[in-house]
């Protein structure tokens, strides 16, 4: 009689743990264990725990190819969530673990792989090839691709959180989080007493800071009492929520006529527009894509949007400036271009529709379009396309990508992403011979970004370089970009009139109209301004279920070969993070949130 030891180890999240029967069978060449019931005195399979058993087989089994795990309900159903399993062979061979990692509900069996990483040609065992095909064939029934709207990426076929498999849920813990602090930042506020009963307008902007005294961050603060201020304005271009808008500037667009006699003032001494433009200090800032787009209706009251064109100057004294404002891409009698020499409130309240529509744009295309829909395109398609065992399932299990400082991250290759790459496939033609590879890029493409067909992603994979810069940047956009986008966005929106969610009034078309009481009336009124707050502090705040970049508690790979990657992946982080925070000491403003140990492995949230 053979006898092999078995650890199991049961997950750590609230509901975890099953008071059901939980049976195994190690499947080996040589044929397959008794069916054996794991059950030790007390209690098995508790939140968090990690129980021994014994399993017995009248012959040697052979290399173990599969663990067979079979849950029966015991009086009631018991969901259960099983981390890995660990099997230790009789006669010393070699401890091999079997990673799990999902949810096992009802009377149910589920067959799991050794852990190294493996892809399709790797496989000879039938058996193996069997699982593998079976594996895919359960996943494509329930992960299935849907049109969420025309123009946009696919998304998987879900209309709730319900209707997710419970693999891919949030945990209990989190969804509890999720409802708890919007509901506290909503009393906090006083939206529930105060707010949405009225839809009063704020006296004046000091106004605002009455419910400014809870929800704050320093930079927040910061920014309350630098928004006015054109060099803030600037900064924010560059380093706020969404600096991918800013270009420079070399010819000026033919919709926006601005001449250099209207900017000379914001100028250095002794130089022109037309000398700056070719020396590249000129920059815009085009919200063009704005244009045509239909204004919200809140509670029958019509709202107001823009499509800005702004330029800036990067001033050898002040930093990058503001110099010009234009509120729509038809220039005319009624469309007038703002300076800095304007009267005052002109001029703020045209770089306050400036705002608004960087607000517009940053959440909606710039967070939501290039961040998470654009992720879950691939990972709709990694469910349906490639095994638990594949090695590009697993990276992107444990997504990682090299964050240098700040940008730089997309201008190398990748060094952990490589690494990985490069273990598993030695030559281009193994990129290109990998079938499950193929359709999984096949898959991203005809289907998830059908509707785009002007993408330029195609859907074949020929060579490692490919493979290894697709990968970079998906991970790259799941977490540092993310990061960027969504870490800030309480800080810069928190002090609403710097960057306002919506406007009650259409822009100004005469700059000497302008008075107090009409920026009064076009931000936003008292309860949208507790929305934003509310809104932008619940979802940028830190997530108290984070997992920084670098950090697996899910052991994917389970080969040292890999480990040692990832183990130089994360010291490589450690002296980025080292770098950033030296570069920042004594900013009277620093930015901070490129910080690897302030990017999660993953959109969370």
């Amino acid at each position: 009689m053979e006898e092999y030891k078995v650890t199991v180890a049961t997950g750590t999240s609230e509901y975890s743990g099953t008071n059901n029967y939980i049976y195994i069978t190690l499947v080996g060449e040589n044929g397959e264990s008794e069916k054996t019931l794991l059950d030790n005195p007390g209690l098995d399979f508790c939140r968090g725990a990690v129980d021994d058993y014994k399993v017995c087989s009248p012959a040697p089994l052979g290399p173990l190819l599969l663990v067979r795990l079979e849950k029966q309900r015991y009086w009631v159903e018991d969901n259960w969530f099983c981390r890995y399993v660990i099997v230790e062979p009789p006669g010393g061979a070699a401890v091999l673990t079997f990673p799990c990692y999902r949810w096992l509900i009802g009377d149910i069996k589920v067959e799991i792989r050794e852990g190294t990483a493996k892809k399709l040609s790797d496989d000879t065992s039938p058996l193996l090839l069997a699982h593998r095909k079976a594996e895919l064939q359960e996943r494509q029934t329930i992960y299935r691709w849907c049109v969420w709207a025309p123009g946009i990426p696919k998304c998987i076929d879900a209309k709730t959180e319900a209707d997710l498999h419970q693999d891919v849920r949030f945990d209990n813990e989190k969804r509890s989080d999720f409802e708890r602090s919007l509901h506290y930042a909503l009393i906090e506020l006083s939206l529930k007493k105060l707010a949405i009963r009225f839809g009063r307008s704020w006296c004046d902007l000091d106004d605002f800071k009455r419910c400014f005294w809870k929800l704050k961050s320093p930079i927040a603060e910061y920014c309350m009492e630098h928004w006015k201020e054109d060099w803030f304005f600037g900064y924010q271009c560059l380093n706020g929520s969404n600096p991918r808008m800013i270009q420079r500037c070399k010819k000026l667009p033919k919709n926006f006529p601005v001449s250099g006699d209207m900017v000379q003032g914001s100028l250095a001494p002794r130089t022109t527009l037309e000398k700056e433009l070719k020396d590249g200090n000129i920059y815009l800032v085009d919200y063009s894509v704005m244009d045509g787009v239909p204004p919200n209706v809140i509670r029958g009251k019509p709202q107001y949007i823009s499509s800005p064109i702004c330029l800036l100057y990067e001033h050898p004294d002040q930093g990058i400036i503001p110099i010009a404002i234009q509120l729509a891409q038809t220039p005319g009698l009624h469309t007038p271009i703002f300076l800095p020499k304007d009267p005052p409130l002109a001029w703020l309240l045209a770089k306050i529709w400036v705002r608004n529509s960087e607000f517009q744009v940053f959440q909606l295309l710039s967070h939501l379009l290039r961040t998470h829909l654009f992720v879950e395109v691939f990972c709709v398609a990694t469910k349906r396309q490639l095994p638990a065992v594949h090695p590009i399932y697993k990276v992107g299990c444990v997504c990682g990508i090299y964050v240098t400082c700040h940008m730089n991250a997309f201008h190398s290759l990748p060094s952990f992403v490589k690494g990985m790459i490069l273990l598993y496939y030695p030559l281009d033609r193994d990129v290109a011979e990998d079938s499950e590879l193929q359709l999984w890029i096949k898959d991203v493409v005809d289907e998830g970004f059908v509707d785009i067909p002007k993408f330029g992603l195609s859907n074949k994979l020929k060579t490692r370089e490919e493979l290894i810069t697709l990968l970079s940047v998906v991970i790259f956009t799941s977490t540092a970009q993310h990061a960027a986008t969504n870490n800030g966005q309480f800080d810069w929106c928190a002090w609403v009139p710097n960057t306002p969610c919506t406007m009650r009034h259409p822009p100004p078309t005469d700059k000497d109209a302008v008075t107090m009481e009409m920026i009064m009336d076009t931000l936003p009124d008292v309860s949208q301004t507790c929305l934003e707050m509310a809104i932008t502090w619940h979802l940028g705040r830190p997530q108290p279920d984070a997992v920084p970049l670098g950090q697996y508690p899910e052991e994917y790979f389970t080969e040292a070969k890999a480990q040692k990657v990832i183990d130089s992946f994360r010291q490589e982080l450690k002296e980025i993070e080292d770098h950033i925070l030296k570069q920042n000491e004594g900013l009277e403003l620093p930015y901070l949130f490129l910080l690897p140990s302030r990017i999660e492995n993953s959109i969370t949230i």
